[in-house]
């Protein structure tokens, strides 16, 4: 496919809910004016898109609102591994850094809406299991992620994760999608409180008298709300009235990085905080030692993780975004693809784990962005926050766990495509739904789906209707399971 094809569907619901912008066709004031707009326009098809630049600004902020955790989690999680001056400040540069340049090059070469920042499962794998489990150093585990980077981006360029996309049938596409909806809803409850660990049952309902708890239910309502009266702008509304509340009412919430939580504690920093540059982290990665054969072990697991994420979020934002086209290929796969894996090198490079896509970037999508001004946007704020952190932490998790519950929820439309009756369709795409979650990995949830539907399909004498490339993917990740896990 022709890498410069534009998406061919959109949301067309939102278009017709909504006044066309200035820049859409049939806009009140006709086809947008000026030489800097024009240009925009034409590289990032934003009148075929039916968007305007507001429209995106605007998304990229809802975006980077509900991902800015990572810049005070990601911190704490290497932490735990990464001994160097002034860690958990170098930490947060560095995750900074790469979220920046993950979004930037996303936005700018591949064009699409996709946020990349540094990924909250990889790097407890990175922490806990490499570093301080098999006695590795942290810079070798960080050459680890660079060769894996190196690896997505060959895969890539040659073609085979677009063939891999391709493979995947549209009822599994649907469940990826719905999948990565709960992985969302499950995670927004989940910091909001609302469900908690219990050894009897394993998850329970949490203490609703908690401050996080019932604030973000209140969250939860106003933004449904907002949600419901089409108020332009509704999870971003969301999320700041949350936190206004929660400032107001000296609710404890806020993680001053102590045992338990308090109340917003006030710019003790001051409003502006002069950027660190983290040059503990910089460079530091051990790429001779990552080549050890002793550690193939290391890069496989992180190369395999971050592909089938990438691609299952990938696969779920596209779906949710209307790029797919009716043969269910996403136009620049190439492009994108090779993006998540030049993001992991460079986040590698400034000293943090292995960066990839987001799935909170369907909060920005659900608010009208669709093309890569929004990850431009988001790429600027990331930039911003290096100088203005501070301001960040006037947003607690407790307002930004709302909107990912009503992202969630919103991500459920497609399954209604799935073919139910069709036992070979059904169980796999509910095995890749309820596998998300419970196993809290994206990349579990897409292996348990395409496993599921080649063993259902081969032995039911439907193999002939799978694609080739699926049933050496499944093989694949049986041998993972079974020699990697």
């Amino acid at each position: 496919m022709d890498e410069s094809t534009e998406p061919e569907t959109h949301d067309r619901r939102r278009r017709e809910a909504e006044p066309p912008g200035p820049g859409a066709p049939g806009g009140s004031r006709g086809r947008p004016r000026g030489r800097l707009f024009g240009v925009l326009d034409r590289y990032f098809g934003l009148t075929e898109a039916g968007s305007t630049i507001p429209r995106e600004a605007r998304a990229g902020l809802v975006t980077f609102l509900t991902m800015s955790y990572v810049l005070f989690v990601n911190p704490q999680v290497l932490g735990a591994a990464i001994d160097v001056p002034g860690a958990q400040v170098q930490l947060l540069m560095a995750t900074a850094l790469a979220a920046c340049f993950g979004c930037l090059v996303m936005g700018v070469f591949a064009r699409y809406p996709f946020a990349q920042a540094p990924g909250m499962g990889l790097n407890a794998f990175f922490s806990y299991t490499v570093v301080l489990g098999m006695g590795l150093s942290w810079e070798t585990a960080l050459g680890a992620v660079f060769i894996s980077g190196v690896l997505f981006i060959v895969l890539s360029v040659l073609g085979v994760r677009q063939a891999i996309v391709m493979a995947i049938p549209d009822s599994l596409k649907l469940a990826i999608m719905a999948g990565i909806g709960c992985f969302l809803a499950f995670l927004g409850m989940r910091n909001a409180g609302l469900v908690v660990t219990d050894e009897a049952t394993l998850v329970t309902l949490g203490d609703l008298g908690e401050p996080t708890a019932w604030l973000a239910l209140v969250g939860l309502g106003l933004t449904a709300i907002f949600l419901q009266l089409r108020l332009k702008g509704a999870l971003l509304w969301g999320i700041a009235l949350t936190s206004f509340i929660a400032v107001v009412s000296r609710a404890e919430v806020y993680d001053t990085g102590e045992d338990s939580l308090s109340v917003f504690p006030g710019f003790t920093q001051g409003v502006v905080s002069t950027p660190v540059w983290p040059s503990d982290l910089v460079g530091q990665m051990d790429l001779a030692g990552a080549l050890g054969i002793g550690i193939f072990n290391v890069i496989f697991t992180f190369f395999f993780v971050n592909f089938f994420d990438a691609t299952g979020t990938l696969t779920g934002l596209s779906q949710k975004a209307g790029y797919l086209d009716s043969r269910g290929n996403m136009p620049r796969a190439k492009t994108t693809f090779s993006m998540d894996g030049l993001a992991s090198m460079f986040g590698a490079f400034v000293g943090t784990s292995t960066t990839g896509t987001y799935v909170e970037s369907a909060s920005g999508i659900q608010d009208g962005g669709r093309t890569g001004i929004t990850s431009v946007v988001t790429a600027m704020l990331f930039v911003a926050a290096m100088f203005f952190w501070p301001l960040v932490t006037v947003v607690p998790g407790a307002a930004t766990a709302p909107v990912l519950i009503l992202v969630g929820a919103m991500m459920m439309d497609g399954i209604r495509h799935i073919n139910w009756d069709e036992v070979s369709e059904g169980v796999p795409s509910f095995l890749t739904i309820l596998a998300m979650p419970l196993t809290f990995s994206i990349a579990d949830g897409v292996s348990v789906g395409i496993i599921s539907f080649c063993v259902i399909k081969l032995c039911t004498g439907g193999f002939r209707h799978v694609n080739f490339v699926l049933y050496i993917v499944a093989a694949l990740l049986i041998l993972r399971y079974i020699f990697f896990s």
